[in-house]
């Protein structure tokens, strides 16, 4: 008994020594927070059911903003940072200004957070949590999110212009940009998949509907009835108007009928390489829950500051 109680002890040191070795090597693990914070899963996961409960389209603005945060300097949480005297946030970025929302949510969750942990679990983390959890409650893959990113103390509005491929991209535009994230066409063409739940305004649909061809013509009649030429910028339409709250392959189906919203969409499926992938993950939901899961793990990767480096925010808009 003695010998066995021994052994069992020196795993669980064996086990805490590996995971905050990793985090001190700058990787990420999915168990950082086992014993630091262990119930900070369960409460993202509950603000995020709340949240989706009360709005169903938070769930996709959630995702996008650990999206749009990974692609700026990395998964920072740099994306939540309100305007200061020493910097212009990403908020008012062109990609973002009017658009990214979710905010009061973020600042909910990390209440919770700090009242059973202050000042350990990061809002970087929240965001990459949140995205996976949005996924699960739409219907959506689960994967194990790795855990351990700390927060930046500066964001950039021109980095967020220069880094978040518009809506107007083409398709060598969207393979560099994300290669430029160290993101393979594969990933891409699953992460854009993403875009099966949500809204876009107008102004990011209307070169599209007006002048690009490659567009079902009565799709676009349709939407030139909630997006004029000029004027209601606002308005929206839902990305997939099949199912457009339910997490599934039927972006890819609109796809294939010249029914994607954005000009970025369609050029996924427009005679060029990504033409195969949008084909595949059409046919099989498994290989696109797979493969997204896989490109969501790989995004929340990117660039994470870890270690000594940023610090725990308290408050996700400002720098401690």
């Amino acid at each position: 008994m003695a010998a066995s109680g021994f052994c069992f002890y020196f795993l669980v040191i064996v086990v805490a020594f590996g995971v905050s070795l990793e985090a001190a090597n700058g990787q990420l693990s999915t168990k950082f927070y086992k014993s630091t914070c262990p119930k900070a899963l369960s409460i993202v996961q509950e603000g995020v059911a709340a949240a989706i409960k009360n709005e169903t389209r938070m769930g996709a603005s959630l995702l996008r903003l650990h999206f749009h945060d990974c692609f700026v300097n990395g998964c920072d949480g740099s994306i939540l940072l309100d305007d200061t005297a020493n910097f212009v946030g990403e908020k008012t970025a062109v990609p973002n200004n009017n658009s990214v929302r979710g905010f009061n949510v973020v600042d909910d969750i990390k209440a919770k957070l700090e009242e059973s942990c202050p000042g350990v679990v990061s809002c970087a983390d929240l965001l990459a949590i949140a995205a996976r959890d949005s996924t699960v409650y739409l219907g959506g893959p689960s994967w194990k999110v790795r855990l351990g990113r700390r927060d930046s103390t500066t964001a950039s509005k021109a980095a967020a212009d220069a880094s978040i491929p518009p809506p107007t991209s083409n398709l060598s535009a969207l393979i560099s940009s994300f290669a430029a994230q160290g993101l393979s066409l594969k990933n891409m063409v699953a992460l854009a998949g993403a875009h099966t739940i949500g809204l876009a305004r107008c102004t990011s649909f209307r070169d599209h509907i007006y002048n690009d061809t490659n567009i079902d013509k009565s799709f676009a009649r349709s939407l030139r009835q909630i997006c004029p030429k000029t004027g209601k910028d606002n308005a929206l339409a839902n990305l997939d108007r099949k199912t457009p709250f339910s997490f599934d392959k039927f972006y890819y189906d609109n796809l294939l009928k010249k029914k994607g919203l954005l000009h970025s969409d369609q050029e996924l499926f427009n005679g060029g390489s990504a033409d195969q992938m949008v084909n595949t993950f059409a046919k099989n939901t498994s290989l696109f829950f797979e493969d997204f899961s896989i490109a969501m793990v790989k995004m929340g990767n990117i660039k994470p500051l870890t270690g000594s480096a940023g610090q725990i925010r308290i408050n996700c808009r400002r720098v401690n």
